[in-house]
C-alpha cells in the first residue's frame, strides 16, 4: 500500500472528484472502470467522490453526489445532467477537492472543468470512449455528428492538464485528431487475482448452455450496434457441424434484434444470458473455453483483460487497441465471419501453454499498477512525492 506524501513529509489524504456522465445502476465498461478505480484509490487511503446524473433506480450511496437530470430525446437509460446552479452538496464537496478527474467530455466533463477553473485545481480527463463511433444514436447526419463529436472531444481534452488514454492506439488517435494537451497512457485496471481464481462449474456451464464435453464460447458485452455482435453470430452460422456452444452475457438495446438474428439463422447453440452479477463473472469466465471479441470500437476492452486473466484463449477482431489490450496474446482475425469461425475452432483446442501465456499477459493490467500510475500523475500535477 502506498500514499501521497506532501512536501513537508506529512501523509496527505488526496481528495478527488470523479465526474461521470453515467453511473450505477447502469452497467457498462465506463461505469466499471470508474467504479473500480475509485474503490482502489479509496483502498489506498484517498477520498474519491463520484458526481453523476440522477438516474432511475439509483440508490443513495456514500461518496456519490447525484445531479438533477432530465431524459434524453432517444431511448436510452442515460440522462442529461442539469448542474447549473451547482447543487449545495456538490458546491460543498468541491471546496474540499485537491484535484478534479473528468470521465466524459460532455455536461459532467464541463462541470468538472468549471469547478477546476473556479477553484484553481488540476483537471484530468480520461478518454474512455470513441464517441464518434456512436453517431448512430444521434438523430442527425452521421458524418456531421462524427465531425462535431471529434471537435468536442479535442476542445475538451485541451482544457485538461493531463489526458489519460487507456492504450497507445487511443493516445495516437487523440494526437491525430489535433489534441495538444499532455497525454499519458494508463490502462484501466482489473482485479487480476479475482479473475484468475474463478472456479469452473458444471452447473454454471449447464446454465450457460454447454453440456459435459461441449466446448463453450463466451461473449461478455453490452448488446449494442457498435459492439458488432452480428459478426459473431454469422461466424457461428458457419459452424453448424461444430460442437461449439455460445453464451452471450450482457444486455442492451440491440438484444431483441440479435435474438431475431439467431432465429433467422436457425442457431440452436446460442444462449442469451442477460446481465450477470459482477461478482459471478470470474466463475463465468472460468467455466468457458474460448472468449470471442467482435468489437472494433473499444478504447481498451476491459473484458479482454478479464478473459486473459482467467486463462481463456481470445479470438478478437484485429484492431490496434485489441492487440494492445491483449498484449498480442490473442488470435486476431479480420472482421470476416469465415475467418472468425475458423479461429474459434482453433482456439477451442489451444494447448495449456497458450492459456498460461494469456493469463500472464493480463498481469500488466493489474489494479495496483493503474493506481500507482494514476497517483503518480496526480502527484505530478500537485507537486508532491510518492512514498515507496
Amino acid at each position: 500500500m502506498f500514499c501521497l506524501v506532501a512536501k513537508r513529509g506529512l501523509v496527505k489524504t488526496l481528495r478527488v472528484g470523479f465526474f461521470a456522465e453515467v453511473y450505477r445502476p447502469v452497467t457498462n465498461g465506463v461505469v466499471v472502470a470508474v467504479d473500480t478505480l475509485a474503490q482502489a484509490l479509496r483502498a489506498n487511503g484517498n477520498d474519491v467522490t463520484i458526481v453523476a446524473p440522477q438516474m432511475s433506480g439509483a440508490i443513495e450511496e456514500a461518496h456519490v453526489i447525484r445531479i438533477p437530470s432530465m431524459p434524453l430525446p432517444t431511448r436510452t437509460p442515460y440522462r442529461l445532467a442539469m448542474p447549473i446552479p451547482l447543487p449545495g452538496a456538490l458546491a460543498a464537496a468541491a471546496d474540499t477537492f485537491d484535484l478534479v478527474h473528468a470521465h466524459s467530455p460532455f455536461v459532467m466533463g464541463w462541470t468538472a472543468a468549471h469547478i477546476a477553473k473556479r477553484r484553481h485545481l488540476p483537471l484530468v480527463y480520461t478518454y474512455h470512449t470513441q464517441f464518434e463511433e456512436y453517431a448512430h444514436y444521434v438523430p442527425f447526419e452521421p458524418n456531421a455528428t462524427r465531425m462535431a463529436t471529434t471537435r468536442i472531444v479535442r476542445h475538451f481534452a485541451d482544457l485538461a492538464d493531463v489526458v489519460i488514454a487507456p492504450t497507445r492506439a487511443m493516445a495516437d488517435r487523440l494526437h491525430d485528431s489535433g489534441v495538444s494537451a499532455r497525454i499519458e497512457v494508463v490502462p484501466s485496471g482489473i482485479d487480476v487475482r479475482a479473475f484468475r481464481d474463478g472456479r469452473r462449474s458444471d452447473a454454471l456451464r449447464a446454465r450457460l448452455g454447454a453440456a459435459a464435453g461441449e466446448p463453450l464460447t463466451l461473449l461478455v458485452s453490452r448488446l449494442a450496434k457498435e459492439k458488432n455482435v452480428d459478426l459473431l453470430l454469422d461466424a457461428f452460422a458457419r459452424l453448424r457441424h461444430s460442437p461449439l456452444r455460445l453464451a452471450i452475457v450482457g444486455d442492451g438495446p440491440q438484444r431483441p434484434a440479435l435474438e431475431e438474428h439467431v432465429r433467422r439463422l436457425k442457431l440452436d447453440r446460442v444462449r442469451f444470458m442477460g446481465a450477470i452479477a459482477r461478482d459471478e463473472l470470474a466463475d463465468v469466465y472460468a467455466s468457458a473455453d474460448v472468449f470471442a471479441f467482435p468489437s472494433m470500437t473499444e478504447t481498451q476492452g476491459l473484458v479482454l483483460g478479464e478473459a486473459s486473466a482467467a486463462g481463456l484463449p481470445v479470438v478478437a477482431v484485429d484492431t490496434p487497441q485489441n492487440r494492445e489490450g491483449l498484449s498480442e496474446s490473442g488470435i486476431f482475425v479480420p472482421a470476416d465471419a469465415g475467418a472468425f469461425a475458423a479461429a474459434l475452432e482453433r482456439a477451442a483446442g489451444s494447448p495449456r501453454a497458450e492459456r498460461a501465456a494469456s493469463a500472464a499477459a493480463a498481469e500488466r493490467l493489474s489494479l495496483e499498477t493503474q493506481v500507482r500510475r494514476t497517483l503518480d500523475l496526480y502527484r505530478s500535477l500537485l507537486g508532491e512525492a510518492v512514498a515507496p
